[in-house]
């Protein structure tokens, strides 16, 4: 895998990210964007990450940069903070992709880059560079708890009092930080699986064996919920208190309903629960990526607008209450915000069971190579015939189709199929959206099947 550029930065394996490369890409965006008052970094938990953060620093000095040093802390924490200081930033990690290989998250003084920004960095690649070592480096270690911080200030000491709460920790650089979250918002907690090796979690596409541990614990601790992330924080994963994993997108409207949002801005990969709860005077589709969700909601300025993505991060553009505006993808708010409304509802499986009755699930092919993805969505697109023989080994047929992002497949019976190939990884996605949850994971799996088939 090639180091790429694109919607979540630049990824590639470890082995590629050479210091070299990672040096030739903080100066062009130091001189393809405003910098503000200097470059903040941080990083996962990755073995990588230590060595790759102090090349990114040393590459920033060099440009001029004033550099802050905020050590292993989740993305939106680095975010929050830098934006608080008027400072770009650039978070080392590779989120939930494999541990042999990394990546660059960059971001503007004012929030995520933009594809726009992402044009211009390319541009600048192989620039000139003249310019004086800029200060030594500072160290930042209150990130964390600035995040954390956030969601009391929001939400109230008491908010989870009463709930007993599992954190499954693993690897996640967010782990030390939900746990002092938990207690800070007045829970109880119970930390669970934490790992001395990194393991990648797709909170989009949760494995049968940890699925299997999030039913056994909740099982064996009493636990009305279990919170995590994924690797880098960004994404969140709660479940209800059987160990029954609560889908992003599902987080992502009724926390837009609970902090009394006008305008949602979600992909076209997110279910249509939100469209069909009533709740909200207007929802803006776009493509799949926070970039496109950030644009969407630029459009509704001035509107009390969110967003959020079908992995469940969630972006806040506006004053809720005490809750401050938070425009990048965030995994606390979305699972702090339905668990403060659990106890009086009867607990999150009959907060969950109010929503429309939409239902998704999600998975991926790996290895798939993006050109054998794409051929096979060009070929469904340009051959109806072979498209409608696909469907109808699903017992299905076409009613409308979507080319927004991948093909978005809306049947004859109302249930949509999803297919994409991933923008950061050698993988095929899909989703599907159906009227139950079994429904859903019997079409994924059959879908799949189908999928490797023809992909090899």
């Amino acid at each position: 895998m090639s180091p790429k550029f694109g919607t979540s930065g630049l990824r590639g394996l470890v082995t590629e990210l050479t210091p070299d490369l990672v040096t030739a890409y903080i100066q062009a965006f130091a001189r393809a964007c405003p910098m503000g008052s200097g470059l903040w970094v941080a990083r996962d938990l990755r073995d990588s990450s230590p060595e790759l953060a102090a090349v990114v620093i040393e590459a920033a000095r060099g440009m001029g940069l004033a550099t802050v040093d905020c050590g292993a802390v989740p993305t939106p924490a680095l975010a929050l903070a830098s934006m608080r200081a008027g400072a770009a930033a650039v978070m080392v990690t590779g989120s939930h992709i494999p541990a042999d290989r990394n990546g660059l998250k960059f971001y503007l003084p004012d929030g995520e880059i933009a594809k726009s920004d992402e044009a211009a960095i390319l541009a600048a690649l192989g620039g000139a560079v003249a310019a004086e070592a800029g200060p030594e480096t500072v160290v930042n270690s209150s990130c964390g708890a600035e995040w954390v911080a956030r969601y009391v200030e929001g939400f109230g000491a008491q908010a989870l009092a009463g709930l007993r709460l599992g954190v499954w920790s693993h690897s996640a650089v967010s782990r030390d930080l939900l746990l002092a979250a938990v207690r800070a918002l007045g829970a109880e907690a119970v930390e669970l699986g934490r790992s001395d090796h990194f393991i990648p979690i797709d909170t989009e596409a949760v494995s049968a064996e940890a699925r299997a541990h999030l039913t056994a614990w909740a099982v064996e601790h009493g636990l009305d919920a279990i919170l995590s992330t994924d690797g880098d924080g960004d994404r969140p994963l709660l479940t209800d208190a059987v160990g029954e994993v609560i889908v992003g997108d599902v987080l992502g409207q009724i926390t837009a309903a609970i902090l009394q949002a006008d305008v949602v801005v979600t992909p076209v990969s997110s279910n249509t629960g939100v469209d069909a709860s009533g709740r909200f005077a207007r929802v803006i589709r776009t493509k799949i990526g926070s970039p496109f969700v950030i644009a969407g909601m630029a459009e509704a300025k001035g509107a009390q607008v969110v967003g959020y993505e079908a992995n469940g991060g969630f972006l806040l553009g506006f004053q809720a209450g005490a809750l401050v505006p938070l425009a990048t993808r965030d995994s606390l708010l979305p699972m702090i915000a339905p668990l403060s409304r659990a106890k009086a509802a009867g607990g999150l499986a009959a907060l969950i069971a109010a929503e429309p009755a939409r239902f998704t699930a999600a998975d991926r092919l790996e290895g798939i190579a993006v050109e054998a993805s794409r051929a096979l969505l060009a070929g469904f697109a340009a051959e109806p015939e072979t498209l409608a023989a696909f469907l109808a080994e699903l017992g299905e047929s076409l009613q409308a189709s979507d080319l927004t992002d991948g093909l978005r497949l809306t049947l004859a019976s109302g249930r949509v199929v999803h297919m994409r190939p991933s923008g950061n990884a050698p993988e095929f996605r899909l989703y599907v959206e159906a009227e139950s949850r079994a429904v859903a994971a019997a079409i994924l799996a059959q879908g799949l099947a189908l999928l490797r088939a023809r992909l090899g």
